[in-house]
């Protein structure tokens, strides 16, 4: 069932957040090898108005999970629907060329649940940064909490920018799930999953729903956001390691191995404590990391 676009009003904020630095992306030249900025950064601080419940719901369903778990609280994975306007202006007078910027993964640690129907208060700032002259990875925190949660959620997101002129010929391997691994879901992906997402959390970059522009991005469809995918791996091990309980996640770190062109289908696999989203035991990853949970009373 697609996703209704009264969310896209929601989105406001986001769109803007990303067509300002889509279009200072656009205007960069290039002069050689950018410096690094200096780090830690100044930190961008917002009260944001609660989430829209409607939003919230349509969300959890989105990504498979249920509404019923998180009564009175919000879900920490849809952090980048009120992230991402504070997480572009840590960029701001960033040189690197930021039109190649790839999501590299992200690492959650989970103090307390993110109460629904309370004001967000959310700061941001660029954490590190990582140039070896090749690729520079860009780290950056995004605090969440309320007046009655302080720093319920911190974030850090990381961000991959290719420095470098690929070789010709080069091919970096594809990242492979190991043999010994436990598949807890299984997901069937539609080919509009990009577009829905957007329309809930207001990430609208083409590649993820508009097919011409993923091809000519060298895609063979258009691919399923990151942050989705991590949604829907999180979903997977609150219902089946969890007992459907989400409270019980406390963090989890991944990256993000390889492009899931839509329509997809995927499994979910764990390890232990590490968790993969792939084709299957052996076959390519598209996602991997580690979780913990917390001991409940």
């Amino acid at each position: 069932m697609s996703v209704s676009t009264r969310h896209v009003f929601s989105q406001g904020p986001v769109i803007a957040a990303l067509a300002r630095t889509a279009a200072a992306a656009a205007m960069q030249r290039s002069n050689g090898h950018a410096q690094p900025p200096s780090t830690p950064g100044a930190w961008f601080e917002a009260e944001l108005p609660p989430r829209p419940e409607g939003l919230v719901r349509d969300y959890i369903r989105h990504v498979g999970g249920d509404p019923s778990a998180y009564r009175g609280v919000v879900p920490p994975h849809l952090f980048p629907q009120w992230a991402f306007p504070l997480v572009a202006r840590t960029l701001g007078g960033v040189s690197y060329p930021m039109a190649k910027v790839m999501n590299a993964g992200c690492r959650l640690e989970i103090a307390s649940p993110i109460p629904a129907g309370e004001p967000l208060l959310v700061r941001a700032r660029l954490e590190s940064v990582d140039d070896d002259g090749k690729r520079a990875i860009l780290v950056q925190r995004v605090i969440t909490g309320t007046r009655s949660a302080p720093e319920a959620l911190v974030c850090d997101m990381r961000a991959f920018v290719p420095l470098a002129k690929k070789e010709p010929g080069a091919k970096k391997a594809a990242a492979t799930l190991p043999t010994e691994v436990k598949e807890i879901a299984f997901l069937r992906i539609a080919a509009d999953a990009g577009l829905d997402f957007a329309k809930l959390t207001g990430d609208f970059n083409p590649v993820h729903w508009v097919t011409r522009y993923a091809r000519a991005s060298g895609f063979k469809s258009c691919i399923l956001h990151g942050f989705s995918t991590l949604a829907r791996a999180l979903e997977a091990v609150n219902r089946r390691v969890f007992a459907g309980d989400p409270r019980r996640l406390a963090t989890v770190d991944v990256r993000f191995t390889g492009p899931l062109v839509l329509p997809a289908r995927a499994g979910v696999y764990i390890a232990g404590d590490a968790l993969y989203v792939g084709d299957a035991p052996g076959g390519r990853a598209y996602l991997e990391g580690r979780f913990s949970s917390k001991e409940m009373q």
